[in-house]
């Protein structure tokens, strides 16, 4: 059995927006596919070629799709009544993009595809992300490093433009 320290870098973002308007600009920018049709779709490509095409259909233009989100603030509220703040926790990725970082770094299938939490606060509503990055530095390969690099920018970006 090993052991391996990993420090993640949070990052959060305020938006004075109400709920609602934050995840309508989320939502706007990340990829819905049927997951059921994706999956079969992925499974049928026979190349790699044919798979980044599907992936690139599936995503928005933020190059992100959404494989799936909780409702947290849902079951906040069966404890709390009507008044519990709202919260969606969204998982985001990109499949390819999850390839080029889980073929020099197994362990990258843990962290990817990533979450985005959306949730009320006293001060405004929080965007929050861990740093892919952060996940990976520890395991020293520049290759993985520099596609979870460029995955926290797309994130970081979409998370600023959804808070604006």
């Amino acid at each position: 059995m090993t052991t391996r320290q990993v420090q993640v870098e949070r990052l959060s973002v305020i938006s004075s927006k109400p709920f609602q308007q934050v995840v309508a600009a989320l939502e706007k920018a990340i990829g819905h596919p049927d997951m059921n049709g994706f999956t079969k779709s992925v499974t049928a490509a026979k190349t790699y070629d044919e798979l980044e095409k599907i992936v690139h259909a599936a995503t928005g233009p933020s190059e992100l799709m959404e494989f799936t989100r909780m409702d947290l603030g849902e079951v906040l509220r069966k404890g709390s009544g009507a008044a519990a703040r709202q919260s969606l926790r969204f998982i985001v990725g990109n499949p390819v993009t999850m390839s080029q970082m889980v073929q020099p770094v197994p362990d990258a299938g843990s962290y990817a595809p990533v979450t985005i939490l959306i949730d009320e606060r006293p001060d405004g509503v929080h965007l929050s992300y861990d740093r892919m990055a952060s996940f990976l530095a520890p395991y020293g390969s520049p290759e993985a490093l520099k596609v979870a690099m460029d995955l926290d920018s797309k994130v970081e970006r979409l998370l600023a433009a959804a808070a604006r």
